[in-house]
């Protein structure tokens, strides 16, 4: 078996987090343009989906990347190890750098599945899920991203143990339980813990949660002796994050050019596509809008600008607002 990928990376390594309708195939370019983190990874796809072929075809686009992104990872969720291994195997097919598990997300839709961090709570089917993936991946490296528990800190030990055995490339741990979901701080006091219940696996261990740039997980990488550290939100307006550079350091220009880049792209290929119809288009333009008060935060007319982008509706009406409000800083 050749050597991962993973295995290849100089720690620690920076890894950018999976966010549904954030990751998506546009941002990742992006963010790969401006500032490639060591591994990207797609959105979380539903492997239950891509087992029926309707489903299947919509969620393809889920499964796009741009070679730019190499190595990139796509992450996949199911609590049924035969879809498991049918999604792993698909993800090879498609030349994908390896497959992550989703065992993390705390939504309720997800868990109603017993998939996500429900998995938690079942640590057999858990280990069952992984050894599918596994034998659908083939070479491909096969990873997971989690969290230290699902409503108890002290769940944590337990868990690791649980996904070490099954001898994971990577496991990330959102440092935080389910039950907690983003609404206190993250654990990082647990993070060097990971480290010593490795013992000597092979695993590399990462960790996320509250991680403000790239200085930030440097810094918590050296305290916890981390392999890695993942960010997620703070590439919010910022796809520079990743090349060292503050995002004060890029010019109002790039700034704005870029969110009309990103905007224009995200209707090309979720709204504007033939294949959508525009009638019943992959994802809303609502999505997009996320993105603006992130994009120009620091702007003399910040607010007035945020609230003009939150009333369009389309990349023509976005280029009518810059146009206007770049007046003040270009």
């Amino acid at each position: 078996m050749s050597e991962s990928f993973w295995n290849k990376l100089s720690k620690p390594f920076f890894v950018q987090a999976p966010m549904a309708d954030v990751t998506d195939c546009v941002f990742r370019k992006i963010i790969a343009d401006r500032g490639k983190p060591d591994v990207l990874m797609t959105e979380f796809v539903s492997a239950d989906g891509l087992a029926h072929p309707a489903a299947r075809e919509r969620l393809m686009i889920d499964l796009a990347y741009s070679e730019g992104e190499r190595p990139v990872v796509a992450q996949i969720f199911s609590s049924k190890p035969e879809n498991m291994k049918a999604a792993a195997a698909l993800a090879r097919e498609l030349g994908f750098d390896g497959v992550d598990i989703n065992m993390g997300c705390p939504v309720r839709t997800i868990n109603k599945q017993l998939a996500g961090a429900e998995m938690i709570r079942d640590p057999k089917l858990a280990q069952e899920v992984i050894a599918a993936a596994k034998e659908g991946a083939g070479e491909l490296p096969v990873s997971v991203k989690s969290r230290i528990g699902y409503s108890k800190i002290d769940e944590f030990e337990g868990w690791m143990q649980t996904l070490l055995e099954t001898k994971p490339a990577a496991i990330t741990m959102h440092l935080r339980t389910k039950k907690e979901l983003s609404k206190v701080p993250a654990h990082w006091e647990l993070a060097h813990l990971m480290q010593e219940f490795r013992s000597d696996s092979d695993t590399l261990i990462i960790a996320n949660g509250d991680v403000t740039g790239l200085a930030d997980a440097k810094e918590k990488a050296k305290q916890a002796g981390l392999d890695g550290v993942m960010i997620g939100r703070a590439i919010y307006g910022n796809p520079w994050l990743y090349s060292g550079k503050s995002k004060d350091e890029i010019s109002w220009t790039e700034r704005l050019d870029t969110m009309l880049e990103h905007t224009k792209e995200f209707e090309r290929v979720f709204i504007a596509d033939p294949k959508s119809n525009d009638i019943n288009p992959y994802k809303g333009f609502a999505i997009m809008r996320k993105f603006y008060g992130a994009y120009v935060a620091g702007h003399p007319r910040a607010k007035q600008f945020k609230m003009a982008l939150m009333e369009t509706r389309s990349a023509a009406e976005v280029e009518d607002v810059i146009k206007e409000f770049g007046k003040d800083v270009l």
